[in-house]
């Protein structure tokens, strides 16, 4: 009988904090917008007056025990780690538990999302074969200028831009016209979104670049803001990718004056109103050609960014019919309610499934002998 692979399952539970207005559907239907003490975080823009759950503590656990049942129902031997920022800590394990296979579910080490590229080079060093993209990848897509560079160079399109990496040389470029969005250069999740990210004024374009470079630290990416649909599309395998169903963001449910955007609050936050008015729908109804311009687009850019094993990609269509790529995103969470699950099952693959073919693809991928 072979002998069962070791799995090590790689996290880090993160830090929650908050900086924002935030609206809250009450016990009674109502609808209340609060400021209170704010609890500084560079990891997210929020505060919770309401009863909340912040799904981005709570849904890494949940992903955690969802992917070690997985692997124990899949015939594998599986063992967990929370890395809590211990990089010592994490060689100690890797040591006394050589795993033959690591599923990396770690983005950052100590509160710094820009460490995630290390941890992997650090699984590089050791030799040891693990999920999803490498270092180099890993450290590319957190970088959204250049990797908006990348893909211009290639012909894929995505929304003009320009970074501020000083709040006392804040002038807008002439490629770039009203409304505009402002982010983080250099984080993922929607980290440091909220409606105040979308500007129309040039005063308020100086007041969030300087929020953003205050509080995370690091240059402002500001573009232009596509209206329209927001698209979705998750992508499994390697040698041979698999282009899974496309998703659709459904921001029907939002109050009037709302930003139809996937905020930190839309997609973590449970009890807001964004959360509760933003839905995946899953397939979305595009006509065929868009369809297929989509799914072309999406798998040159997860090639041309280095994705391994599994990603997602995500789209703007104007309603002009013209289209645009925000980002492209590997390792991208697979929790049973997230983006990239929906479109598996609209595929056809139970959770077990989706994480086995991310197994194999990396097994594969290792030259490694399934067990």
């Amino acid at each position: 009988m072979p002998r069962k692979l070791r799995i090590s399952i790689l996290y880090n539970e993160p830090k929650s904090g908050a900086v924002a207005d935030r609206q809250f559907i009450t016990s009674n239907g109502s609808l209340q917008t609060s400021r209170p003490v704010v609890r500084t975080d560079p990891k997210s823009d929020k505060h919770a007056p309401f009863p909340a759950v912040d799904l981005s503590e709570l849904g890494v656990m949940e992903e955690m025990e969802d992917i070690k049942r997985a692997l124990t129902t899949l015939g594998y031997k599986p063992s967990v780690l929370n890395v809590d920022s211990d990089v010592f800590r994490l060689i100690e394990h890797l040591r006394e538990d050589s795993p033959d296979l690591i599923f990396n579910l770690v983005e950052c080490i100590e509160n710094e999302s820009a460490q995630e590229m290390n941890v992997a080079g650090l699984y590089d060093l050791l030799k040891i074969p693990y999920t999803g993209a490498g270092a180099f990848a890993l450290g590319l897509a957190l970088n959204k200028p250049r990797v908006k560079e990348l893909l211009s160079y290639h012909g894929i399109k995505s929304p003009p831009f320009h970074v501020f990496d000083s709040p006392t040389r804040i002038s807008i470029p002439s490629h770039l016209l009203f409304p505009l969005i402002v982010k983080p250069s250099k984080e993922d999740a929607s980290v440091g979104i909220s409606d105040a990210s979308i500007v129309n004024t040039e005063t308020e374009l100086r007041r969030r670049v300087r929020f953003v470079l205050e509080e995370f630290q690091q240059p402002a990416l500001v573009e232009s803001y596509i209206d329209g649909r927001e698209l979705n599309v998750a992508i499994i395998g390697y040698r041979k990718p698999v282009v899974l169903p496309i998703s659709e963001i459904d921001f029907s449910g939002l109050h009037d004056g709302m930003q139809r955007i996937v905020s930190y609050d839309a997609k973590w936050m449970t009890g807001t109103v964004a959360y509760e008015g933003t839905k995946g729908v899953c397939p979305a109804k595009l006509p065929a050609h868009m369809e297929a311009k989509l799914r072309d687009i999406a798998l040159r850019a997860f090639q041309i960014v280095g994705c391994r094993d599994y990603a997602r990609v995500d789209f703007r269509l104007a309603p002009d019919g013209e289209l645009f790529l925000l980002e492209v995103n590997p390792n991208p969470d697979i929790s049973d309610d997230a983006g990239f699950a929906r479109s598996a099952r609209a595929y056809g693959l139970s959770f077990p499934q989706i994480v086995g073919r991310i197994v194999e693809s990396a097994i594969d991928r290792h030259g490694m002998e399934p067990d």
